[in-house]
């Protein structure tokens, strides 16, 4: 029997997706759901109660249930950052999920509200903040410090001694080259290489892909 309790903030995909791993994956038992209450639509979600954040800690008090804050990348991870300290204001313990499927090498301890999905490769000596997403199929270089609130999707490869700053998306297969400093804020597009730091609220996209003018049957693999 679990003995750990769970509220999740959130009542959409990733809330819905962190019910699923808690439940199946961990020593967490997910017992009930919270919004803002200009958000709450109906009395349960996933059938479970749903609750008013402005009301949370009375029906489920701090000192005994823990939280964890379900939201996505939106403007920068600052919406999940903003609910994140207000969990924390009210009193909550932030839970993080790690899956059983990841490989965990790093002798340090990951930080609170991480979201860390199966087959992520997580080598020695790299530093995990607060709140950060590590979507599945990451590779996280040797000696490198992810910052807080970032969101890391699927098959992104951060090689060693890397700095991704905080508030930071990096997009489905982006590569992040040897010793580079990933700066606050910076948005890196699916596919996009990177082999030099980048600047502080920068948005980097990989070239388009070119259509040949001919049909497949036309040339021979």
């Amino acid at each position: 029997m679990k003995m750990k309790k769970l509220i999740i903030f959130g009542t959409g995909d990733i809330a819905q997706i962190a019910n699923y791993y808690f439940n199946i994956d961990s020593d967490y038992e997910v017992v009930g759901f919270t919004v803002d209450k200009p958000y709450i639509n109906g009395n349960t979600y996933e059938g479970l109660p749903l609750i008013p954040f402005e009301e949370i800690t009375d029906k489920y008090p701090p000192v005994e249930y823990d939280m964890f804050i379900a939201l996505s990348y939106s403007k920068m991870n600052k919406i999940r950052e903003e609910k994140y300290f207000q969990a924390k204001n009210k009193g909550y313990k932030l839970a993080s999920y790690v899956s059983s499927k990841a490989t965990y090498l790093t002798q340090f301890k990951h930080g609170d509200n991480c979201f860390i999905f199966e087959n992520n490769t997580i080598q020695p000596f790299v530093r995990l903040g607060n709140n950060v997403t590590l979507w599945s199929g990451n590779h996280i270089g040797h000696h490198s410090v992810i910052h807080d609130h970032n969101f890391i999707t699927s098959h992104v490869v951060i090689s060693g001694h890397c700095i991704v700053e905080s508030n930071c998306f990096l997009g489905v297969n982006s590569t992040v080259g040897h010793k580079i400093v990933i700066k606050k804020e910076t948005l890196l597009g699916a596919g996009v290489v990177v082999s030099k730091n980048t600047e502080e609220k920068s948005i980097y996209v990989p070239a388009r892909s070119v259509k040949l003018n001919k049909t497949s049957d036309e040339i021979e693999l």
